[in-house]
């Protein structure tokens, strides 16, 4: 198993009060990767978008659906798996990577999964595969992101779990922190999680600042100018801005 590392509790709540796009923004200050990776790219899409931002500890699995499992059984029928699900420090995010040649044939994800992920401290669900039971899944609150829908389960099975998967050119790391909200799935390197809040709320006050002058009676070319100047020196930390 990868080792998890802890963030503050009350990390969470505080990367929550931000979108996705302010919090993706928030990392690059730190500097810890590339500003093109740490995210989901591609087909994956938010399926609840009205859904506030959830921050959460990354449960991690690998499905298949085009075909029966060995053992057999009930497509949701492993306790080693919900044994394992239980085990990670809520909120979970859980991560499934349909590893399909063709993913998204059937859905892990639907409304019995849904409410058993719930019932487990589990707070949002991503996928490059499929959903179904969209108004059950919706029902339980469970944010949830997929590359797309399916009416059927198939022969929904887990693979393994709590190992690494890839979704969308993202790899995550069981226990790995995510924050997703209408826009997509970011992932917030654990060491910085505590400051990135701070930083979130310095670039949505900054960018109000340039806002509220474009949408000024008074604003001019000029104005709008000096305006950027000063934004972008805030917001890559000159001091003289």
């Amino acid at each position: 198993m990868h080792e998890m590392k802890a963030a503050p509790p009350q990390v969470f709540a505080a990367l929550e009060r931000f979108d996705s796009c302010t919090v993706s923004n928030a990392i690059e200050h730190f500097q810890v990767r590339t500003r093109n990776e740490g995210f989901i790219r591609g087909s994956v899409r938010c399926l609840f978008p009205q859904m506030a931002p959830r921050a959460g500890y990354a449960v991690t699995a690998r499905i298949r659906t085009s075909a029966t499992p060995i053992a057999g059984r009930c497509y949701y029928d492993r306790q080693d798996w919900w044994t394992y699900v239980q085990s990670v420090p809520a909120p979970k995010f859980v991560a499934v990577e349909d590893v399909d040649g063709m993913p998204g044939l059937g859905a892990l994800l639907g409304e019995i999964h849904a409410n058993l992920f719930t019932a487990l401290g589990c707070t949002a669900y991503v996928t490059n595969g499929a959903v179904r039971d969209l108004p059950g899944v919706e029902g339980t609150g469970l944010l949830s992101f997929a590359g797309s829908i399916s009416v059927s389960h198939s022969y929904a099975h887990v693979v393994d779990f709590g190992t690494p998967v890839e979704i969308g050119g993202l790899k995550i790391n069981p226990g790995d922190l995510l924050h997703g909200d209408r826009h997509g799935v970011v992932l917030v390197p654990v060491e910085i999680a505590a400051d990135v809040p701070g930083e979130a709320a310095r670039i949505v006050e900054t960018e109000r600042e340039l806002i509220e002058l474009c949408q000024s009676p008074n604003r001019s070319l000029d104005r709008l100018l000096e305006k950027i100047q000063y934004v972008s020196g805030k917001l890559n930390g000159d001091a003289a801005a």
